[in-house]
């Protein structure tokens, strides 16, 4: 007599999946504190009002003192690190999905924003950049005055 087996295509696949997240877990772990200390670079918004460009930089856990704004050459860019807590020992850790280390971001800026005029503000772990426009650059209205023509017959 024959008996008959179900058959049950993914059934090595939990085994599987369970040796690779230990392999993988064994390489980060054998690598050290510099497992964690991987480049990012944070999220940014940039937008235009009739007066200035505004980017705001997501920068949760970054110290203010960690952050560097310059401009150069019609470069903005954004510098600094958002460093690991060594308050917590790694071994604790059940899972570390956040990067941490240095980052740097820059953009492009129209010739049209006035470099002397520029400010920064961090609050709630965001940067807001405000680039001011050049006077000569901003939108201007010009009134017409609108005259009745004579009746031409």
């Amino acid at each position: 007599m024959t008996t008959i087996t179900r058959f049950q295509p993914f059934r090595g696949f939990s085994t599987l999946q369970d040796q690779v997240n230990r392999i993988f877990n064994e390489t980060v772990r054998s690598q050290g504190d510099e497992s964690t200390l991987t480049a990012w670079a944070p999220s940014v918004d940039i937008y235009e009002t009739p007066n200035e460009l505004v980017v705001k930089a997501d920068l949760p856990d970054v110290e203010e003192k960690d952050i560097d704004v310059r401009v150069e050459n019609n470069l903005l860019t954004i510098h600094g690190e958002r460093k690991f807590d060594k308050s917590v020992a790694e071994d604790n850790y059940l899972r570390i999905e956040r990067t941490y280390g240095t980052f740097s971001r820059s953009f492009s800026l129209p010739n049209t924003v006035n470099p002397e005029s520029i400010r920064a503000e961090y609050k709630n772990g965001v940067l807001a950049v405000s680039l001011p426009k050049r006077e000569e650059s901003k939108p201007r209205q010009v009134k017409v005055n609108i005259t009745t023509a004579p009746n031409a017959k």
